[in-house]
Parts: C-alpha cells; sequence; structure tokens
C-alpha cells in the first residue's frame, strides 16, 4: 500500500513520526542524500547505510537521460542496477527541466525541452512522468510540477502554480504500482495566500504526502520560512511534508521547527567534494593553510570514517584505523588532488545532516527542541 505516515510526537509545530515502506520505515525528521544519477559521488551504497540514511533520492531528469528508463527497467530498476535496497525517492523533473535545458516550452499538456546531453527534443507530460518513476521502481513518486523561475513576475508565479494544480489532478491518474506512493508540490513563490490556495487545493487530492517546491532558490530566507509558516496550518497534520532542496545545517532546522518532515540537498557532498566541511562551531575549508600541520581531526565528537578510529569496513570501502584522519593528511589529499579527500569529506558532510536530523528527531520526542535548536544554532552561526 502506499506510504502510510505515523505522526507520533509535536513539539510545538516540530514533529516526529514514521513512514513505512516495503523497503524499510524512514523516523522523520529525515535528511535524504541525493543519488541524482543513481549514486552519491565516490560513496558505495553501503557506505550511506553506515552513514546513518535509510531514504536517498534520485532523480527523473536525468535518469530518463542516462541510461534510459529501458535500461533501467531491463537491469532490473534503479535499486537493483544501483545497488540500494532500502526506499527511494525519485523527483519528477520540474526544477531540472527549468534550471538546466536551454529551450522549454511548456504547456498544460507537457513541458518540451532540449537535452542537456545531445540537444535533442524530449517531451515530459504528468502521466508519463508518474508512470516512469513508477517504472524505474521508486517507492516514493513526485508529481510533475511547473517549478518558475524565482525572479519570475507576480503572472508567472501564478501561472506556474496553477498549472501545478492542473498536473497533479492528471498525475493522480496515472498507472503506477500499487506501491508506489505519490507526492503532490505546492508551489506559489513566496505569495503567502498563493502558497495556501494551492497547498488546500492539493490537500483535497488523494496524494500520500506533499512536497513544498520553489523555495530556496535564492529568495530572503524569511521568505521561505513565512511560506512554511502559511503551510503548516494548510496542509493535512497527518500527512509527510518534504521541503525539496534544502540543506544547509541550520535551514532544516527551521524547517523542522515549522513541521517540515523530510529534506533533501546535494549540498553536504557538494561542499565536501570542493574541500569544505561541517562542524558545530560553523563550515571550514580544508585547503586553507592552516590545516597544513593540523593533526586534529575534522570534528572530534564526530563518528564518521574520516573522523572516528576503528570505524572503516568492506562496505564503506575503507579500511579499519587506530586513528581518525587528521585534518593535515586531507589538507595533503585536496592540495595534490587525491579523490581519498573528497569522498571522507563528504562522507563526514553527510553524516552530519543525517546525524543532525537525528538529534532533531530525539529533541521534539523529548520536547526540548527549540532548545536544540536555538544551541545549535547560536554555536554554528558564531563560529562561522
Amino acid at each position: 500500500m502506499p506510504l502510510p505516515f505515523r505522526l507520533e510526537v509535536s513539539d510545538g509545530t516540530a514533529r516526529s513520526g514514521v513512514l513505512s515502506t516495503a523497503r524499510g520505515d524512514i523516523e522523520t525528521p529525515a535528511f535524504m542524500p541525493v543519488a541524482t544519477r543513481g549514486v552519491v559521488k565516490g560513496i558505495l551504497p553501503g557506505a550511506l547505510k553506515r552513514l546513518g540514511a535509510s531514504m536517498i533520492l534520485m532523480n527523473l531528469y536525468h535518469l530518463l537521460e542516462r541510461p534510459g528508463l529501458e535500461t533501467a527497467e531491463r537491469l532490473g530498476g534503479i535499486h537493483a542496477m544501483f545497488g540500494w535496497d532500502g526506499p527511494i525517492l525519485t523527483d519528477s523533473g520540474g526544477y531540472q527541466v527549468w534550471s538546466l535545458s536551454e529551450s522549454v516550452s511548456i504547456s498544460d499538456e507537457a513541458v518540451k525541452f532540449r537535452s542537456p546531453y545531445d540537444g535533442s527534443e524530449r517531451t515530459l507530460t504528468p502521466e508519463s512522468a508518474v508512470e516512469s518513476q513508477s517504472r524505474l521502481g521508486a517507492d516514493v513518486a513526485m508529481a510533475l510540477d511547473d517549478c518558475p523561475d524565482p525572479k519570475a513576475g507576480a503572472d508567472r508565479i501564478r501561472e506556474a502554480a496553477d498549472r501545478t494544480i492542473r498536473w497533479a489532478k492528471h498525475c493522480l491518474e496515472a498507472a503506477r504500482r500499487p506501491d508506489c506512493a505519490l507526492f503532490g508540490i505546492v508551489q506559489g513563490g513566496t505569495d503567502l495566500a498563493l502558497r495556501r490556495e494551492q497547498a488546500s487545493a492539493l490537500s483535497a487530492m488523494a496524494f500520500d504526502g506533499f512536497g513544498i517546491g520553489g523555495l530556496s532558490l535564492g529568495e530572503e530566507k524569511s521568505s521561505t520560512w513565512a511560506a512554511l509558516e502559511a503551510l503548516d496550518a494548510t496542509l493535512p497534520r497527518e500527512k509527510p511534508r518534504y521541503l525539496m532542496g534544502v540543506g544547509e545545517p541550520t535551514d532544516l532546522l527551521e524547517g523542522v521547527e515549522r513541521g517540515v518532515d523530510l529534506f533533501d540537498c546535494v549540498l553536504p557532498a557538494r561542499v565536501g567534494r570542493n574541500g569544505g566541511f561541517f562542524t558545530p562551531d560553523g563550515r571550514r575549508q580544508i585547503r586553507n593553510a592552516a590545516f597544513r600541520d593540523d593533526a586534529s581531526p575534522l570534528f572530534g565528537g564526530c563518528d564518521c570514517p574520516a573522523c572516528a578510529p576503528e570505524s572503516g569496513s568492506a562496505d564503506l570501502g575503507l579500511p579499519a584505523r587506530k586513528t581518525p584522519w587528521s585534518r593535515a593528511a586531507l589538507h595533503h589529499f585536496f592540495r595534490v588532488g587525491e579523490m581519498l579527500g573528497p569522498i571522507l569529506l563528504s562522507m563526514h558532510n553527510i553524516r552530519f545532516l543525517l546525524r543532525l536530523a537525528a538529534s532533531a528527531r530525539e529533541a521534539v520526542r523529548a520536547a526540548r527542541f527549540a532548545a536544540f535548536k536555538a544551541e545549535f544554532t547560536a554555536r554554528y552561526r558564531a563560529g562561522e
């Protein structure tokens, strides 16, 4: 059956619950690492499990391009092909159509665009987006949405929101497996009245959960949080809420405070590949000369493979060690272009976000989330 959600605890508007799928349960709030084309760059699927990931995200837009729907089906679906046996949420690609395609034509029937790979024309309809996600093997599929440029005017924001609602109805009628849940997506920019209107319309439909799209795209953070607050009273409490594309540590906690259950973002891995690493005292850059002779780990309280002794194993692709990798060693890896550096920092950052989500869950369940958020945020921002 499609994704049941059990809301277990509320602490103010922050909440904690459990999403159940045929491939396992997800305790919320939860962060989903992004395996855009099937993998998180440089990280084995077993390593993601060890890091604490219970659900990952893949992207329909990219998977349809390469390897292609027929190839993925022939190889047993995305779980078998990419070696991940846990739940997978697939994004329908509305954002990617806007951000990556050079030529886009959008109508109420379909979106047509040029492939960023070979320039050939592609067509995606609400029905084909849902059917393709189901055929790939997704556990949670996203309805196709019209994601406008955040700098677009009010008329374009309204047009996109209304089209997303029309598409949502077609998505619900599309063919999909009985065990493939379907989330609708709320658009509306930073117009609070429009957000409420769209959320109300989607709430009347038979979706299993709701994505919140079109945010964290350059708008003021205060506008992001206001939009979430506007939706909290409108979206049904008994269904999961997913804030799409948000993964900055303090932003994750802001979302939890406003009733969000699921998050995803490429940020932790992308930051890691570029030498950045998270600590409770803010983000750092390992290439900085200050770390050249630094024998300390990235963060002494971390239990990731880079920081914790004897945390390596075959499924991580790393040997067990008696001592952590030093900042000096990691600085060296980046300076000389060794791939071990980006891999270790990516794992560290993903573990940081997964551990932060777990700590937020514990705080909600202990009825002390406001204090936890204030303590973490004050320390993190003071160190930046």
